[in-house]
């Protein structure tokens, strides 16, 4: 299988090139716009010259058969849309766009082209929140938060907060029928923002703090009588009268903590398979950050 990987930044250095160029019968291109990156990388991952490309006409040239998208976000609906159209299966960074419209149109084009489109929403993968699917949650609570990051409103949720708002949808035991939205907005930049959806038995609360004394990801989900804790996605504490610490192995790569591997692998398997991904359910998460950063500015009287 012939595999792109569009964009050397950190994300692709540190994430997802050291699953991609172990995975057998993966014959790996690199396509950056910078010739000293693209050079240094593949001389890194022992990417031959022949599969180094420096823009996307010569990667679609070599006759890809999926791609990974981790290019700058303003530059997905452009790249995406050229993938696509060549009916190359495609995985990118979250989000899809920063405008619902070009995520929407993406998703519609994948749809007409019969073509998987996957998000890389990695969360929905890493074992720690995978496994608090199985568990009671009748309240779910996560935050997220930073220090020192205040933020424009739009950028912040759509590539940072959108990792809150998708895990709370896929955490959610029933349809979501309220929502509610707060934030704090300073000259422009967004300092906080929460977010909570209920339906049928059940609240889902999402907070993050870019003014927070600390940078951390913490995830809780109860229920009758049980709690499990999920902090940085390498921690995991069962509360049932007393906790109980599960910490990540020595030897457990922060790729699969993170559930990137587990990523990798489904979507490609899909490729190899002939299944077609859809990116429908992506699109929802899409849709509820819209609606996050509309009622944000609203109160801030944006």
């Amino acid at each position: 299988m012939k595999v792109g990987c569009i964009g050397l930044g950190d994300i692709a250095q540190k994430a997802y090139l050291p699953v991609l160029t172990a995975l057998p019968g993966v014959e790996l291109h690199l396509q950056t716009r910078t010739p000293a990156t693209l050079a240094r990388v593949a001389e890194t991952h022992h990417v031959p010259a022949a599969r180094r490309h420096t823009d996307l006409d010569g990667l679609l040239g070599a006759g890809i058969d999926a791609a990974f998208v981790h290019a700058s976000t303003a530059a997905h609906a452009e790249i995406v849309t050229r993938l696509l159209d060549a009916g190359v299966a495609t995985y990118v960074d979250k989000p899809l766009a920063y405008e619902l419209k070009d995520s929407e149109r993406l998703v519609a084009l994948a749809e007409e082209r019969g073509t998987s489109l996957a998000v890389g929403f990695n969360r929905r993968f890493a074992p720690g929140y995978a496994q608090c699917a199985e568990h009671p949650r009748d309240l779910i609570l996560m935050q997220k938060n930073r220090v020192g990051l205040p933020e424009d409103p739009r950028t912040l949720v759509l590539d940072d907060f959108i990792h809150v708002v998708d895990t709370l949808r896929f955490l959610a035991p029933g349809p979501i029928e309220h929502t509610d939205v707060r934030a704090r907005i300073v000259d422009g930049l967004m300092h906080h923002v929460v977010l909570q959806l209920s339906g049928d038995g059940f609240t889902a609360i999402g907070t993050m703090n870019r003014m927070s004394g600390s940078t951390e990801e913490i995830l809780e989900v109860s229920g009758q009588d049980a709690k499990r804790e999920v902090r940085n996605l390498a921690e995991v504490v069962d509360h049932k009268g007393q906790p109980s610490v599960r910490r990540r192995g020595d030897w457990v790569p922060v790729a699969r903590q993170r559930g990137i591997e587990q990523a990798v692998h489904a979507f490609l398997d899909a490729v190899r398979d002939g299944r077609t991904l859809s990116a429908q359910d992506a699109l929802r998460t899409h849709e509820l950050c819209e609606r996050i950063v509309l009622r944000a500015l609203e109160q801030a009287g944006g």
